[in-house]
């Protein structure tokens, strides 16, 4: 409702601080602006008529944008070849981000004509010095790009999307170019960040999570403790910003409700953080990784069986595997511990402050049998094949963990299991089909029969005494019982709450 808008804007703008007044062309009006503490409004000047003119009325209708939306201040100039140095000053450019539908946001521009030297540096000088006054704006920027993502598309996403806005935004950015698996582990693990602002990981789910791992691995050695067995994580010191430029992009997907590259970037640029919810896997009491979600049985020997076709494209090697694997379907003999979710504030309030989670007052629960799949996710696990999520009723920063288990059951039904993620029907509504909210998990294979070889005829033992587990799109191999627990907000994402960023709105649409 448009008009209720900006009469509450209108009331909220009578408290607010004016800072300068002029006139500028906008489109192709005159218009008198007023740029305040919180805003910039314009309104057309008209030439008088009589009161109560309907048409005066709407033609007048005061137009605004909010500061917080502003990205971006240049001189407008006109340039010539006979003029080298400086063109004809035309008046300043606004860059501005806009949402859009379904979760996307965009740059757009705002002209304000106006052709003296003296009014528009004034404007401009006062609109560099709010644009400096947004504290979590990051200024300086360590870029990992991955070449190999998707179809080797992330170095031309980087360079013809995301580089420009970041430098139209004034942000200073270094590149690596990630060379190897592990390579982001290694660099972050010593690289100087003291001069940054933040991370970001143009890539996949993987690059993106082997980031997220080395971030947290080096604040763990910042803060002097022992990676190896970690009970209470600390936070990572540097927001880590994900451009999604893999075959799936799920971390993405979840943190911005889209897999799209300019509304990360400018995620980024406004400087929109969110606390994330983290898992520790570890087994025998030793760190393996952290990580938001986790696949085993099905969703590891997919995996599993994918990696051995990297020649494939991504969509041909995923759809190949799946189907592969269906067809050698079979259940793993597991028993599964976990701690379910407890909400009362206290209990939160104390985990928050890091008092650790298995204390005598918990209860544990023990479930086991055969297991075609179990899926453990902190975040929602949105994806192209799964548009409300792997675990839509998981949230990002809530807390706790979507523990799914799909025990033994016919092929077809468990097909159908898998096609309803695609649909909008509820994929849990199956009698084979458990879900939890928990804080903890303990699967505990109870033989060796059901260890995985990705091609038993072809005799390949390097998975013979190892399951496949699948963590944020990387393959883990462990031979024994994982333990799986829930750290909340243990990291900073860019990418803002979509419910903060459905309250910033510019009430002219045409700009």
């Amino acid at each position: 409702m448009p008009w209720r808008r900006r009469r509450n804007r209108q009331t909220e703008a009578a408290a607010e601080r004016i800072l300068l007044r002029g006139i500028f062309e906008i489109g192709r009006d005159s218009c008198d602006v007023v740029l305040s503490e919180r805003a910039l409004r314009w309104r057309p000047i008209q030439p008088e008529r009589p009161a109560g003119d309907s048409q005066y009325d709407l033609l007048c209708k005061e137009e605004f944008i909010e500061l917080k939306d502003i990205f971006s201040v240049k001189l407008k100039r006109r340039w010539s070849v006979k003029q080298q140095r400086s063109g004809t000053l035309l008046g300043i450019t606004l860059f501005i981000c806009l949402k859009k539908e379904q979760n996307k946001l965009k740059n757009s521009t705002l002209d304000l004509i106006n052709l003296s030297e003296d009014h528009c540096d004034i404007w401009f000088r006062q609109f560099k010095k709010i644009l400096a006054g947004f504290p979590n704006r990051p200024k300086s920027l360590k870029i990992l790009l991955n070449p190999e993502s998707h179809k080797k598309e992330a170095t031309q996403v980087y360079y013809e999307k995301v580089e420009p806005l970041l430098k139209l935004a004034g942000i200073k950015t270094d590149v690596t170019v990630m060379e190897y698996e592990g390579h982001a582990l290694s660099l972050l693990k010593e690289c100087e960040l003291q001069g940054f602002d933040g991370v970001v990981c143009v890539g996949g789910d993987g690059s993106a999570s082997e980031v997220a791992h080395a971030l947290l691995l080096r604040a763990q050695k910042n803060a002097g403790m022992e990676t190896d067995r970690i009970l209470i994580p600390v936070r990572a010191q540097l927001p880590l910003g994900l451009i999604p430029a893999g075959s799936t992009n799920v971390l993405a997907h979840s943190l911005h409700g889209v897999p799209h590259v300019i509304t990360a970037t400018l995620h980024i640029i406004m400087g929109h953080v969110q606390l994330v919810d983290v898992c520790t896997f570890s087994t025998a009491g030793k760190l393996l990784r952290f990580g938001f979600s986790a696949m085993f049985g099905f969703g590891g020997r997919t995996l599993a069986l994918a990696e051995k076709y990297r020649w494939m494209s991504p969509n041909q090697r995923r759809d190949f595997a799946v189907v592969k694997a269906l067809a050698k379907l079979k259940a793993e003999d597991c028993e599964i511990s976990f701690l379910p979710f407890n909400s009362s504030d206290d209990v939160q309030e104390r985990r928050a402050q890091g008092s650790p989670k298995s204390d005598c007052n918990d209860q544990w629960q023990m479930i086991q049998g055969q297991f075609l799949n179990v899926s453990i996710m902190a975040i929602p696990c949105l994806c192209s094949v799964a548009p409300r999520g792997l675990a839509p009723n998981t949230r990002l920063n809530n807390g706790s963990m979507a523990l799914i288990i799909a025990r033994n059951t016919s092929r077809p039904e468990f097909i159908k299991h898998l096609k309803r993620y695609a649909s909008v029907k509820n994929q849990f509504n199956f009698p084979f089909v458990e879900t939890y909210t928990v804080e903890e998990v303990k699967v505990h294979p109870r033989n060796n029969t059901g260890v995985y070889n990705p091609e038993e005829e072809e005799d390949e033992t390097a998975s013979e005494n190892c399951f496949p587990w699948n963590v944020d799109g990387d393959l883990m191999e462990v031979a024994s019982e994982v333990h799986i627990r829930l750290h909340p907000r243990l990291i900073s994402l860019y990418g803002g709450s979509m419910e903060e960023i459905n309250d910033s709105k510019v009430t002219r649409e045409t700009i």
